[in-house]
């Protein structure tokens, strides 16, 4: 039996050695992204102890409150590598516009934009929430960072992660070389190789997940979908479990593992979706498709949309093959795209 033990700084610095012309500046950017998660994770465990639940009194870009993990996880990410030399900028969803690198730093080759803490609104009920990442090449061709760097398509993706903070705090990450997975061991303070080579089973578990509540605003095709997930549909087909956390990186990780569908769909009130693009979707897609799965908007691949501003928003379904087959007979069968109502 091999015992031997995988940090993350030796994972990331033996896939580095598989391309000579590397410079070492992604390695650098996803090991501080580690660190960053590590005071983030030490944060979201204090909680309940210290003064840092809670809401700030300022509402974000998306007019949602922001609260105070919200905001010192965005500040963690922000310091732990605006001074590395290797980001040109950076974008956060708590942000309205593109965060440029200070003027006293060297910019580097590379955009990193992220969701701080998807999921903040579950805090206070103990409930897992996650950071979401994604790393792009920089495009534009003045010496520093702008918007143009944050715009690309998630098929330009370098890299993309999460990391989870729940019962143990998990990291998630691809290059475009597998999907693996890293567990913190708070014992040493390192995070250890726990899920190397991640595949989505092909099939999957009979799991669906979704917020059914909305069920009246969606698209027929939607509801088609559910309904034979329910098997209320006349195929006798014995009936999926539905399993819906509420937090993002929580039901996409259950999803990894043992397979079946997440949905964030568009509705009548918000037909463009919830999610964002750049901060959401694009890199949990990267980390699908890595593992054998797919992600689409229900009629796009999602690493094929050019997004067009900082905040776009989309409809979202990743899981299994056999599953996202299923999205593309019901979903994407549906005629007409669905039409915001007053």
């Amino acid at each position: 039996m091999d015992r031997s033990v995988v940090t993350i700084g030796r994972h990331i610095m033996d896939a580095e050695r598989l391309y000579p012309e590397a410079t070492g500046a992604l390695s650098t950017i996803l090991y501080e992204l580690a660190l960053a998660a590590k005071l983030i994770g030490r944060e979201v465990r204090r909680a309940g102890l210290v003064d840092i639940i809670g809401q700030t009194g300022h509402v974000n870009v998306h007019g949602e409150r922001v609260r105070k993990l919200d905001e010192y996880a965005d500040d963690v990410i922000f310091r732990a590598l605006d001074h590395c030399g290797h980001l040109c900028v950076m974008a956060s969803e708590e942000e309205e516009d593109i965060r440029l690198i200070p003027e006293k730093f060297e910019c580097g080759n590379y955009v990193l934009t992220y969701d701080p803490l998807d999921g903040s609104s579950n805090i206070d009920a103990n409930i897992s929430v996650g950071t979401i990442f994604s790393i792009h090449h920089k495009v534009s061709k003045g010496p520093r960072g702008s918007i143009e760097d944050a715009l690309q398509p998630g098929y330009r993706q370098v890299a993309a992660g999460y990391v989870m903070y729940g019962s143990s705090t998990m990291l998630v990450y691809t290059t475009g070389r597998g999907v693996h997975g890293f567990t913190l061991d708070p014992s040493i303070g390192e995070f250890i190789l726990s899920h190397p080579w991640m595949r989505i089973p092909a099939a999957g578990q009979r799991i669906y997940s979704v917020n059914e509540g909305n069920f009246s605003y969606w698209s027929p095709g939607l509801q088609r979908l559910v309904e034979r997930l329910k098997g209320i549909d006349g195929s006798n087909e014995k009936p999926h479990s539905a399993r819906y956390v509420g937090s993002m990186v929580a039901d996409v990780h259950r999803t990894l593992l043992y397979g079946g569908l997440f949905m964030y769909p568009g509705d009548v009130h918000h037909p463009r979706g919830k999610l964002r693009l750049l901060y959401e979707a694009a890199p949990m897609a990267m980390i699908i498709n890595g593992a054998g799965g797919r992600a689409t908007d229900g009629y796009r691949d999602i690493l094929s949309i050019q997004p067009t501003e900082l905040h776009e928003t989309t409809p979202l379904y990743l899981g299994s093959p056999a599953y996202m087959d299923l999205v593309d007979e019901f979903v994407g069968a549906d005629p007409e795209p669905l039409v915001a109502t007053a």
